[in-house]
């Protein structure tokens, strides 16, 4: 049997796997979109699906050497890795939904609580989440406050900071650290 014909996309894609930079531009401009549309369709959020195709083309480039034109188009190829990443990404949050509700439901205080302690452990609470704060960079600050004291998403950070979406991101991540880390928070 032949082997099947290739297009300028798997072409590119085979550079991209030679460790060549450059190739991946054309890569990234043939099969973002359809990386974001198959995101977008999952997830049925814009930006969740934006960070989705971001993960997926970061994938693309790193893991070009196991693209296998033999199997699938490149096109193919991505979408697939987009589907898989999207479905990923729903079943996290609705994990997460659901540990935060089996949270809620057995945190609930029974009657009789003692309202005064409970006060004054969220005053303490309060005042070394805000000792922490202070322990960040101004910009690592601004954004995890736009973020999670703003309610504000990544690219609303982003516009509203006037920066690039992966540099809020990063931003975010690192003063998300430093603040675990500033309240002895266990991570493992």
């Amino acid at each position: 049997m032949p082997p099947p014909e290739t297009t300028p996309v798997d072409d590119a894609l085979a550079a991209c796997a030679g460790g060549t930079p450059d190739a991946f531009g054309p890569v990234y401009d043939a099969l973002a979109p359809a990386a974001y549309g198959t995101a977008l369709r999952v997830l049925r959020d814009p930006d969740h699906a934006a960070e989705v195709t971001q993960e997926v083309m970061v994938e693309v480039w790193q893991t070009a050497a196991t693209y296998d034109p033999a199997r699938a188009s490149a096109r193919t190829w991505v979408v697939t890795l987009a589907r898989r990443r999207a479905i990923d990404r729903v079943r996290a949050e609705q994990a997460r939904r659901d540990r935060d509700q089996r949270d809620l439901d057995t945190n609930v205080a029974p009657s009789g609580h003692d309202v005064v302690a409970e006060d004054v452990e969220q005053r303490l609470e309060g005042a070394a989440v805000r000792r922490c704060l202070d322990s960040l960079t101004g910009t690592q600050r601004e954004a995890v406050v736009d973020a999670y004291y703003g309610g504000r998403t990544y690219r609303e950070v982003a516009e509203r900071l006037g920066a690039a979406l992966p540099t809020v991101k990063s931003r975010i991540r690192d003063g998300l650290i430093r603040l675990r880390d500033c309240l002895g928070v266990n991570h493992g």
